[in-house]
């Protein structure tokens, strides 16, 4: 894309979407500035720091659209966000997987409805304040390795990445708020957001419980096959849990124990010592290859489990709509559901959806 195009800004309300919504007006872009409304009753949702998409974000994104001097509109979307990220993060927890709700919500609203809808009304591009870079359409990792966000972004497609903009990916977070200051914006020395902006008190297994209802379960211990806890629902765990299982016996050497696996079918948490979590083989399914070419043969990248996680040199192998990893160094506590991400260098390959970890020595 080049010359002066027609872009629109999401602006959340918070410092990185303000300055970036302002270098592409400084760049001589035309720009209109669009805050999503994702909560039927924003009132509902998390204010301050902790939590995004609050009314106190609206109001925040509007006087930065001020300042820059851009038209400002509020979309609604909160029907589409309840059933792409809200029913789907419920969804997944019910079937024992770990969903990560921001990676859907840049999929499902972000790059999905308002890229499509942008384009509908004759915009050319989407900017949003995403710490990534775009180097001649390849999606890249931030300067800032403290603030990447390149990991949730790798669902993104081609087409779509052909049609955004992510302009602070080459700036340090302590720059942006610099600039913001310079500004004058009001935003620059806001907190960033935390944790699930639609679980408004921070309890997700209370959020899950009044979604799902309480179901009486027991916890097993995969070492001795007893029962040593019990629990008011499988959805509250996830791979890798340590705290808040309040089970009724330690184990015998004192160890900490851990979940290793949640099993909804028959509502049964299965705990046990550290090791049994390191896997270094890992299976996942639908996979998006961001540069639209599908890798073949055995390809040695890195792949990185988690959004802030290490990123591990391992060997990828494709088949059809599926990727193995095999990893040279073993993680611990990869969940079904969560993205693996697919790296050459500091440019995003690909991701796909974890289905399953092991150890590569031990028989499926």
């Amino acid at each position: 894309m080049t010359g002066r195009l027609k872009v629109l800004a999401a602006m959340s309300g918070g410092v990185d979407s303000a300055v970036a919504a302002a270098r592409v007006v400084d760049a001589g872009h035309d720009v209109t500035g669009v805050h999503l409304a994702l909560s039927a009753a924003p009132a509902t949702l998390r204010h301050g720091a902790r939590g995004c998409c609050t009314l106190e974000d609206a109001n925040d994104a509007r006087r930065a659209a001020d300042v820059l001097e851009i038209p400002f509109y509020v979309w609604d979307l909160a029907e589409r966000f309840r059933a792409d990220v809200i029913d789907d993060f419920v969804n997944e927890y019910a079937a024992g997987r770990t969903p990560n709700p921001c990676l859907r919500c840049n999929e499902k609203i972000k790059f999905s409805a308002v890229l499509d809808r942008a384009l509908a009304l004759g915009f050319d591009a989407v900017v949003t304040g995403h710490h990534a870079r775009l180097v001649d359409g390849r999606l890249m990792r931030s300067v800032d390795d403290g603030k990447d966000q390149s990991y949730v972004l790798a669902v993104l497609t081609p087409r779509q990445l052909s049609r955004a903009m992510f302009p602070l990916g080459d700036s340090t977070k302590v720059q942006v708020r610099a600039e913001a200051a310079a500004r004058g914006l009001q935003v620059a020395d806001k907190p960033d957001s935390h944790d699930i902006c639609f679980i408004a008190d921070g309890d997700t297994r209370g959020f899950l419980a009044r979604r799902l209802g309480a179901q009486d379960g027991a916890i097993v211990d995969a070492v001795s096959g007893d029962v040593v806890g019990s629990h008011g629902g499988s959805f509250g765990f996830t791979v890798g849990q340590r705290r808040g299982l309040h089970l009724d016996r330690p184990a015998p050497g004192g160890e900490p124990r851990y979940v290793l696996s949640i099993q909804p079918v028959t509502n049964t948490v299965v705990v046990g010592p550290g090791e049994l979590l390191d896997a270094d083989e890992i299976s996942a399914d639908a996979p998006v290859w961001t540069s639209g070419v599908t890798p073949t043969g055995d390809v040695g990248c890195l792949v990185q489990v988690r959004a802030h996680g290490t990123a591990t040199p391992s060997t990828i192998t494709v088949s059809g709509d599926s990727v193995v990893a095999r990893l040279r160094a073993p993680q611990r506590g990869v969940a079904a559901g969560q993205a693996l991400v697919m790296y050459d260098g500091d440019v995003v390959l690909g991701s796909a959806t974890i289905s399953a970890a092991r150890r590569a020595d031990v028989p499926a």
